[in-house]
């Protein structure tokens, strides 16, 4: 059974109305799950606070506790220029902190996540890591299609990056690194939307090889993946673990390399590296983003060789798989 409660629905992009939206949410939200009879409660990161909620609930209702990270706070608000650091953020991650030693079961994104975690004083026997896989697609759309065109434009090499232009990403560094290639024929498709795009788009404004499209329609999405023959995946220094972008997961299983612009502690640039299924580059250094792009750019044998290796990775994420590790953490919190 589902049960929802409601919230104010002002747009995320205000910081006013996104506070709003948390906080009628969670007025609402608490006291109805303190009537509800559970087995374990659980609790994710949106709203921000939700986990400490969660725990609070949990320990009234003498239940077990499972604190499901998708982003860790105050880490990301400050990360992200959101928050400066201040007597407040100290205290919300001390709470955070109890937060976390409390769950029965911490669930995170990755290796990256995993590690910030441990850094907090988490036991690791009580850290569990369950990847957002998506379904393994058997087939692919062809390359010469209609909207990859469109998609692709009149460039030779196409770098796109899909989904939220969010306060996490290295977005100046990723325009400047593209701004380099211009002479060379590649260029950079954003797709998609958010917070930081008005920003972004300052960053390009003079960039004749870097375009801005809407989001597509989901039955589209395949066509956007084909469309890239990098896709961009960034992870600004310093939020690494707090933020784990799912996305790479719908890269991989489409057969795309990966442009992983994040330090070597992030899990992109992990799977780039280690896998075998993409390149690297540093987050401050644009003339590194160029690098890594030219050294694939006259590579044909060694892109198809990454999508390769990136179907094959993506098959070992399956998302029957990760759901069977969820369930069983839910079921060891269950059993604590």
């Amino acid at each position: 059974m589902v049960e929802r409660v409601g919230s104010t629905a002002f747009s995320r992009i205000g910081m006013k109305g996104r506070v709003s939206n948390y906080l009628t949410y969670l007025t609402l939200a608490i006291p109805r799950a303190l009537t509800i009879p559970c087995d374990v409660v659980l609790a994710m990161t949106d709203p921000p606070v939700e986990g400490m909620a969660g725990a609070l609930v949990a320990k009234f209702s003498h239940k077990p506790f499972v604190y499901n990270l998708n982003d860790m706070y105050p880490d990301m608000a400050v990360g992200g220029g959101i928050l400066r650091p201040g007597t407040w953020v100290e205290r919300w991650e001390t709470l955070h902190r109890r937060t976390l030693k409390r769950a029965a079961q911490v669930i995170v994104l990755g290796e990256d996540m995993r590690e910030r975690i441990l850094a907090k004083g988490v036991d690791p026997s009580r850290i569990t890591i369950v990847r957002h896989a998506v379904p393994f697609p058997e087939t692919l759309p062809l390359i010469d299609h209609p909207i990859v065109r469109e998609l692709r434009g009149e460039f030779r090499f196409v770098l796109v990056h899909a989904g939220n232009l969010g306060f996490y990403g290295a977005w100046e560094t990723l325009v400047r690194g593209a701004e380099l290639l211009e002479s060379e024929g590649v260029g950079l498709v954003f797709i998609g939307e958010g917070a930081q795009k008005a920003r972004v788009e300052e960053f390009a404004r003079n960039c004749r090889n870097v375009r801005f499209l809407p989001f597509r329609p989901v039955a589209e999405v395949p066509y956007v993946m084909a469309a890239g023959d990098l896709h961009v995946v960034t992870v600004k220094r310093g939020l690494e673990g707090v933020v784990v972008p799912s996305k790479v997961y719908g890269i991989l299983a489409a057969g795309r390399p990966l442009l992983a612009v994040a330090t070597a502690k992030s899990e992109v640039a992990r799977f780039a590296q280690r896998d075998g299924c993409g390149v690297s580059a540093d987050p401050d250094d644009p003339a590194e983003v160029a690098g890594a792009v030219r050294s694939v750019l006259q590579a044909p044998e060694r892109l198809a060789e990454m999508s390769r290796r990136a179907r094959e990775l993506a098959r070992t994420y399956d998302r029957v798989k990760q759901l069977q590790i969820f369930v069983e953490a839910i079921e060891r919190a269950g059993d604590a």
